[in-house]
């Protein structure tokens, strides 16, 4: 029975580089760098501070702040883990290895959520932006192609279009996609310096004022009638989404040259540049402009620009965001093809989707299955339900690998750690019960879906991965 089987050690740690199966070493630390800021300075930024914003008031600043703490201890417990495990698979192989094959199903359907519907939600940012550039130049797309059928459309077709442009690239190859990602990031943290740099002579102290009109902790009823939860801790559950991109860093393991060197400053680089800039661009925005006219807005740092009389600075940082927003895509759609591809290698899916085509280096059958399906989520589902449901899957996610980060110090303390989680009795605890409590002020509807989404993995783990794992197979 493979249901409590762990992988063993060797194979966690020790990755071998012959076989068909095998993705190439190609990435250096400074690729793992871009990566982790292409993937965090996205839309949590560039479109989810306005609905920070509508939930907090100025006080998402507290938001911000609640959510990167969060992260850095789970940045923390992602560096130890990865620098010691060099394998593709983030979280899911530290969890199996840790935890066992069923909890690391379990964990891998999680991140399912995460990647998978991060992807989405970025695609949904994305079109706003894209849509608003296009009326700048004078081109205006049908609104029953711009929206999902929650706003009255059919589908979102610039969604949908560009996650198809992001499948294209990653089939290219990872080290050229790499590449292009890296002009990408430069790109958009120009446009947010440039928005820094014209909102900060409009900051207004008294947009900070009251600091907290929701509290930390409240709820109110919205149009639907239904019960919403409101204040600093239910924004800092939403804002979540923006900081967590350096996990997709841990993902390219074994794509990376020097894993116990590279992977370590990629993931806790990444995190500490972005947290950095985040906090600045915020109070930029809400000292320039009033929260709720942000919170309004489907392009807010656009629209801060515009109403400080600035239209071609506006349109300029709407049209990086239209080009540098899809390094985000990039960032998640690697990682998630990426943990597909190692639960195919595991035989927890068809292990026919474990193949490297010889010329890229890369998994493409995986690449485009997982494109299909992202796509098919950002064409129909409003951005801020798809932010919180990639954040229940990633607390998920989360909490798994600072209890694997605790079982292996406790269970093999002399295996070899090229990075150590400084005061890890503290940290990975911390991180554990921050985790716990940004799930529970989740908005209830997420919580429920995130339940019956883990109930179909479930089903399909017992019907397939349970039989046909290779720890399952004599």
């Amino acid at each position: 029975m493979s249901f409590l089987t762990r992988k063993p050690a060797l194979d966690a740690l020790i990755v071998k580089q012959e076989g068909s199966d095998r993705l190439r070493r190609t990435l250096s630390w400074q690729h793992l760098v871009a990566l982790g800021v292409g993937a965090i300075i996205g839309t949590g930024i560039y479109t989810l501070i306005g609905v920070g914003a509508g939930l907090a008031g100025p006080g998402v600043m507290l938001s911000f702040a609640i959510a990167g703490a969060v992260c850095v201890f789970a940045a923390l417990a992602y560096a130890e883990l990865a620098a010691m495990m060099p394998a593709a698979g983030s979280a899911y192989t530290y969890s199996y290895a840790a935890l066992g094959e069923f909890l690391g199903w379990i964990v891998g359907f999680s991140l399912l959520l995460e990647y998978s519907v991060v992807c989405s939600a970025v695609a949904v940012g994305w079109s706003g932006y894209a849509v608003g550039f296009l009326e700048g130049l004078g081109v205006t797309l049908p609104a029953a192609l711009t929206n999902g059928p929650h706003a009255g459309g059919v589908f979102n077709l610039p969604a949908v279009f560009i996650i198809a442009v992001v499948a294209g690239l990653l089939a290219i190859g990872t080290r050229e996609s790499a590449a292009v990602n890296a002009v990408l990031v430069v790109a958009k943290i120009l446009a947010l310096a440039l928005f820094v740099a014209i909102a900060l002579p409009a900051f207004n102290a008294a947009h900070f004022d009251p600091f907290m009109p929701f509290g930390v902790w409240n709820e109110r009823t919205d149009d639907a009638g239904d019960l919403v939860k409101i204040g600093i801790l239910p924004a800092a559950a939403i804002i979540f989404f923006a900081f967590y991109g350096f996990e997709a860093v841990s993902t390219a393991a074994e794509e990376s040259k020097r894993p116990e060197r590279d992977l370590p400053i990629g993931i806790v680089g990444s995190m500490l540049i972005c947290t950095a800039i985040y906090m600045v661009v915020a109070a930029a925005a809400i000292g320039a402009m009033p929260f709720e006219t942000l919170a309004a807005s489907k392009e807010p740092l656009a629209e801060v620009i515009r109403v400080l009389g600035n239209p071609t600075a506006a349109a300029a940082i709407a049209g990086v965001a239209v080009i540098a927003l899809p390094t985000v895509i990039l960032a998640f759609m690697y990682g998630q093809s990426r943990i597909f591809f190692v639960m195919a290698r595991d035989g927890l899916l068809p292990q026919s989707l474990a193949k490297v085509n010889q010329r890229t280096g890369s998994p493409l059958t995986m690449t485009f299955a997982t494109a299909i399906f992202v796509g098919a989520i950002a064409g129909f589902f409003p951005l801020n339900e798809i932010a919180a449901l990639a954040n229940a899957g990633t607390l998920a996610a989360f909490i798994a690998v600072a209890v694997s980060l605790i079982v292996l110090r406790l269970r093999a303390p002399d295996v070899p750690r090229p990075f150590k989680t400084p005061l890890w009795f503290l940290i990975a605890p911390a991180a554990i019960i921050g985790c716990l409590f940004l799930f529970w002020t989740l908005p209830v509807r997420t919580q429920v879906y995130f339940v019956i989404a883990h109930v179909i993995g479930l089903v399909l783990y017992f019907a397939w991965g349970f039989r046909k794992s290779r720890l399952a197979v004599p």
